[in-house]
């Protein structure tokens, strides 16, 4: 018998007070607070993972998800899902949110990523132009126990690696060097002012510098030809990508069913669209949420098209969409739409502050990420047309730029050495996004000098994977049962 599922917890109303600051501790009451916080939840606990009978089941976890999905994409979520154990982890956000829920925790939060696998890094440009490692992705981001990230990084690592055929030393190796990293940069942000913390950020050299000794001649031409070819994923290599343009005019190209122009969904052109012109509106109010600097920016595009676009493994099936903007020379800038409903974690960890789910997002990136995206916004959509020609419930989106220099590591051709320094890379970058927002002194404090952290979080790490194994296997089973549909769309 499988434990009830709890049902999301009610949306905070928005508020029009300012809470007011917190008060200031001092140095000593805050290492205080993270040694005591070690004392009632001593380090080793953290490799506590007891799947019992009252688990709640996977499948049905996910399986709730899907009710408020397109219904048309589901089967795509599910076979991208079941090609191996790391694409059923990508997609099980939820699941291990309700795993982690029961699970040992210091009491001391930061705002989470919500879904820090490896996958989720990468790297993007600065509104600088300067190319810069981070955190890319915020769906599930909400404030919560920092313990939560990490463990979910590090099993991450522990699934590649199985995925990849290493061998269990080194996957162990890469898992641990990888909980070392944020042990060693969160002691080390402890001792740092916190304007130092905020701009503290990791491009090339960071990179060469974190990784357990120097980088060799072959992987520093790895890196730059990541890095040469994140800088070919501009506006104007999306333009080659995704659209044409004929007789001075630019449209999307169809691609289905991963890319559907708005014209394919419902009928006729874009201009001629009484829902498509409606977006004009909801763009102005987009527009609202952009400093003003850079709704002057954008004032210099005009929106020319739109598509439904597929994205991701655990995102298939919400509503994402690509917008085509250009300027009077045909220069296009290339927006995304991607539906934020409530954070996976907010049934464990309570509501969100802000009413909307964009907005929620957008403020979490900006608090995490060293710089975020310059069209970073959210909007509101009532009356939402899914595609059918029916109006249904409002949706929140949040929306930012399609591309824009953004790549990430070959995760499948990583070699064990490869893994363990991207991991380390990652642990880094997620000890800094906690700094920004939580308190480094009192983590710091908790993880103190020994790898007593490092082992728990390697233990959890290899229990958990082996859970996901099975948990991937019953998707297999269900999906050969004919109890879930699936079609593979790469």
């Amino acid at each position: 018998m499988t434990k009830a599922i709890p049902a999301p917890r009610s949306r905070k109303r928005p508020t029009t007070e300012t809470p007011p600051a917190p008060a200031l501790l001092t140095h000593e009451q805050r290492v205080a607070r993270g040694k005591a916080a070690r004392s009632e939840v001593p380090r080793a606990t953290h490799a506590e993972f007891f799947p019992g009978p009252g688990r709640a089941d996977p499948l049905a976890l996910l399986s709730e998800q899907d009710e408020s999905r397109v219904p048309e994409l589901l089967p795509i979520r599910y076979g991208r899902m079941a090609s191996s154990a790391f694409s059923f982890f990508r997609g099980a956000a939820l699941p291990m949110a309700s795993d982690l829920a029961p699970t040992p925790r210091s009491g001391i939060t930061v705002q989470l990523c919500g879904d820090a696998h490896l996958a989720n890094f990468g790297l993007f440009a600065s509104p600088e132009r300067h190319v810069v490692f981070d955190i890319n992705d915020f769906d599930e981001t909400a404030p919560g126990p920092w313990e939560w990230d990490v463990k979910r990084l590090a099993t991450s690592i522990e699934v590649a690696g199985r995925s990849n055929g290493y061998a269990p030393k080194a996957r162990r190796t890469a898992v641990l060097a990888t909980v070392a990293e944020y042990r060693r940069a969160m002691r080390a942000f402890a001792g740092m002012d916190p304007l130092a913390i905020w701009y503290s950020h990791a491009d090339l050299a960071r990179i060469e510098a974190l990784t357990s000794g120097s980088l060799r001649s072959k992987e520093k031409k790895t890196i730059a030809r990541t890095i040469a070819k994140a800088q070919t994923k501009d506006n104007l290599g999306a333009l080659a990508r995704f659209a044409t343009v004929d007789n001075g005019v630019a449209r999307l190209t169809a691609e289905p069913p991963l890319v559907v122009p708005i014209g394919d969904l419902w009928g006729g052109t874009p201009q001629g669209n009484a829902t498509f012109e409606g977006l004009r509106s909801l763009m102005e109010a987009y527009r609202l949420t952009l400093p003003p600097e850079r709704r002057q920016l954008l004032d210099r595009y005009r929106l020319v098209d739109l598509a439904r676009k597929v994205v991701g493994v655990g995102s298939v099936g919400t509503r994402s969409w690509m917008i085509l903007l250009v300027d009077e020379e045909l220069h296009p800038l290339f927006l995304q739409a991607k539906e934020a409903g409530p954070s996976v974690l907010e049934r464990f960890v309570g509501a969100s502050e802000y009413s909307n789910g964009g907005q929620r997002v957008v403020i979490g990136q900006r608090l995490m990420q060293t710089v975020s995206d310059i069209f970073l916004g959210w909007v509101s959509v009532t009356g939402y047309n899914d595609g059918s020609g029916q109006f249904d419930v409002s949706r929140d989106f949040y929306i930012r730029q399609l591309r824009d220099w953004k790549g990430s590591a070959d995760i499948e051709t990583l070699v064990p050495d490869g893994m363990r320094m991207y991991g380390e890379i990652c642990g880094w970058t997620l000890a800094r996004a906690h700094a920004r927002t939580g308190d480094p002194v009192a983590i710091a404090a908790y993880l103190g000098g020994s790898a007593a952290f490092d082992e728990a979080v390697g233990e959890f790490a290899v229990a958990y994977a082996t859970q996901n194994e099975l948990d991937h296997q019953s998707l297999v089973d269900a999906i050969a049962a004919g109890r879930i549909q699936a079609e593979a769309v790469a």
